[in-house]
């Protein structure tokens, strides 16, 4: 990949997280809700999907032709090792999660869950965003070229931010319970001790 390679995918990037945050949270009557309805939930991860595609497509295509890292068999292992811990640790974080309010299908029947109070159990206990640290833990486990590198710096500089902004909004619904969790409990990985 070129300079221009690299800068044209940093700003398809930026312009993804600038999206994806600022559309997030909205409810049926402001933002997405405004033209979706019921269904902006729905509408906002079929978004993220599609414009998070177009984005990796682009690199895609900016990095033909590159070819990937020499490395030992010993790192290749731990690369998947990673990989494999961050699907791991993905799976039980959705578990946390109820289906229907996360994908939209909830909201898309009419059933807002803004009554809902704060839950920390399993993973949350330990980390307040374990779904962001499975990503990371994917995106670093599948760097082996030039492109998959970008793509884990990029990513992660988005999920730094992106949880901050996610973090605003959780304050602003669970006022005082998220400040008390938030200052006890990491955002990304666990303490050790």
């Amino acid at each position: 990949m070129t300079l221009v390679d690299h800068l044209l995918y940093a700003v398809a990037w930026g312009l993804f997280g600038l999206s994806h945050s600022l559309l997030a949270g909205a409810g049926p009557r402001q933002g997405l809700g405004r033209l979706f309805g019921r269904a902006h939930r729905l509408a906002y991860n079929v978004l993220a999907l599609v414009t998070i595609a177009l984005v990796l497509a682009l690199g895609v295509w900016l990095s033909r032709g590159d070819h990937g890292f020499a490395m030992p068999r010993w790192l290749m292992a731990l690369r998947l090792g990673i990989v494999a811990s961050g699907l791991v640790l993905g799976l039980f974080a959705l578990r946390a999660y109820r289906l229907g309010p996360f994908v939209g299908w909830s909201q898309f029947r009419g059933e807002e869950d803004d009554g809902q109070t704060l839950v920390v159990t399993d993973l949350h206990r330990h980390m307040r965003h374990p779904l962001y640290t499975a990503a990371l833990l994917l995106l670093w486990g599948r760097v082996d070229g030039e492109l998959t590198l970008a793509t884990a710096i990029w990513g992660s500089l988005y999920l730094a931010v992106g949880s901050h902004f996610e973090e605003r909004r959780l304050m602003t619904r669970y006022g005082e319970a998220y400040r008390r969790y938030r200052a006890i409990t990491p955002r990304f990985f666990p303490r050790l001790f």
